[in-house]
């Protein structure tokens, strides 16, 4: 048997939709007749739009021989039954709380997973009445709930964290709980917020059903302490839980977790983030923009973009671009105005939106008057801006906008363009709210406009406040991945300040239940074993 060649080779995106084209362009990259490839399988493919010419890198294997392929199909391996007390708890049912119950799982160590909000079906209806009605739920909303703030997102799976752990077992273990398998070929992939629920779920159930218990409605209020050491969770409703460790990976947003994790003396610090705002266009823009007289073309889908700009003021870019998508209110909080993209898996609706955020450091804190050296300076910050925004829309989470152009030129919007947000736009200056953070962001869209002729057009709107891109606290940890200063306690995730979307999240939860698994004795070895 004639083993398989891997090529790398650069297509038009016609080829992706012809296999005699995918066989021919790789028996030329592999200086073969055509006839000696009796079969090509695509591994990986990334478009390339940049420069005016659209291509699509792709990775290709070529079969030699006539052995017919069996797609692989990928599953989660079968968990142990778990059992034994005191169980390890974890503060948090998004990725990193969960794919660390599931490599304890795997190490044969039972969790029980704390999460404040509700599973992803009971969640649904909370935010409806967000979203229609303005009616928050500070416990069951888009950052709090079962699969954290991703689940209701884009559900990108694109990380630059791959030396933290394996990507490709992440992508596998979704592909099992029922995760298209195109994730594992697309060079940015996506689950689409429609899809990611289901996936979510499939994962639930299969922890459950090896002993992993996970609770809802169930909100962590405290640590438990013999000293400095941590011997469990009290709970709101005043429960108390004993733990053998805990894992807190309570997601970015979880500011009362904060809060009492400082007041038990949990050594912690402020930690660089990105605000600005949200930037919405009509999707047939972007993909003129971005494909010319390919936009629309079956193989390419809706249209991307990313911006990374250096601006005097500093860096500026694009964040959780979501492509024929919309533009969803995420606060956590009464009288806080926050938004976040989302995006389905087709990427079928007629808007494009994205974050465009400038770093916020020590000294853009200082700036704006509040103490780097004080943990929470950085939450504190973030919260008086969003309260402002909320006013600045006139309450309701109506949000505050700006025509793209009018942001960009420090004038207030005469007329606002159709949006994909439900709760509406009011005009506002957010030029003037955002203050000191504005000039990089006008300077950075002044660019954008040179490079895409139209971006500044009418029909594009910044809308307020994107301020969640993660998490302004680093709860520290020394080099075997525990609390520096509380024994047993072991910060996790994006919330702890480790991790910075989905997978990244996830394998900081792998790592965290290796670690852990090592510390009680048990098969860490088996933590991040591939499937």
């Amino acid at each position: 048997m004639a083993e398989p060649l891997r090529v790398r080779v650069e297509l038009h995106p016609d080829a992706l939709l012809d296999p005699a084209a995918l066989r021919r362009a790789g028996a030329r990259a592999a200086n073969l007749p055509e006839s000696a490839v009796r079969g090509v399988t695509l591994l990986h493919r990334a478009i390339d739009a940049r420069r005016g010419k659209v291509r699509v890198h792709a990775d290709l294997e070529l079969r030699l021989d006539a052995t017919p392929v069996v797609a692989a199909k990928h599953q989660p391996t079968a968990l142990p039954r778990l059992s034994g007390a005191p169980p390890v708890v974890i503060v948090g049912a998004g990725p990193a709380g969960m794919f660390c119950a599931w490599g304890l799982a795997r190490a044969g160590v039972r969790a029980v997973v704390l999460e404040r909000g509700r599973a992803v079906r009971e969640r649904r209806r909370d935010l409806a009445s967000l979203s229609q009605r303005g009616e928050l739920d500070p416990e069951s909303n888009y950052c709090f709930g079962e699969g954290g703030a991703g689940t209701y997102s884009d559900g990108k799976l694109y990380t630059r964290a791959s030396k933290r752990g394996s990507v490709s077992l992440v992508l596998a273990a979704l592909t099992g709980w029922g995760a298209p398998p195109e994730i594992l070929v697309d060079a940015r992939p996506h689950i689409g917020t429609n899809r990611l629920p289901r996936v979510i779920t499939a994962m639930r159930e299969d922890l459950a059903a090896a002993g992993v218990e996970i609770l809802f409605a169930a909100r962590a209020d405290g640590l438990v302490l013999d000293g400095r050491t941590v011997r469990g969770v009290r709970l709101a409703s005043g429960e108390v839980l004993p733990a053998a460790a805990v894992v807190v990976a309570p997601g970015h947003s979880a500011r009362d977790v904060q809060r009492w994790l400082l007041a038990a003396g949990v050594q912690m610090s402020f930690k660089p983030f990105a605000l600005g705002v949200r930037v919405e266009h009509p999707q047939g823009l972007i993909d003129r923009l971005q494909y010319g007289g390919l936009a629309g073309h079956p193989a390419l889908g809706a249209a991307s973009y990313r911006l990374v700009e250096q601006t005097p003021g500093g860096a500026v870019f694009s964040f959780c671009m979501c492509p024929g998508g919309y533009i969803v209110p995420a606060a956590t909080d009464a009288g806080m105005q926050v938004v976040n993209g989302m995006s389905p898996n087709q990427r079928s609706g007629r808007f494009a939106n994205s974050g465009l955020v400038t770093e916020v450091g020590a000294a853009e804190l200082a700036r704006a008057g509040y103490d780097p050296g004080d943990p929470l300076a950085g939450v504190a910050y973030q919260g008086a801006l969003e309260a402002a925004a909320y006013g600045a829309g006139g309450g309701g989470f109506v949000a505050p906008a700006q025509g793209l152009a009018d942001f960009v030129a420090g004038r207030l919007s005469n007329e606002l363009p159709v949006t994909s947000y439900h709760r509406g736009l009011a005009p506002a200056r957010l030029d003037q709210l955002l203050g000191p953070l504005a000039p990089p962001l006008q300077h950075a869209l002044r660019a954008l406009g040179r490079r895409m002729p139209g971006f500044l057009g009418g029909e594009a709107v910044a809308v307020g406040l994107e301020s969640r891109t993660s998490c302004p606290v680093r709860i520290e940890r020394d080099a075997t991945l525990v609390s520096v200063n509380t024994p047993g306690l072991y910060p996790c995730g994006e919330g702890a300040g480790f991790a910075g979307g989905i997978v990244s999240a996830a394998l900081d939860g792998l790592r965290i239940a290796e670690a852990v698994a090592r510390q009680l004795g048990a098969r860490a070895e088996a933590v991040a074993a591939e499937l």
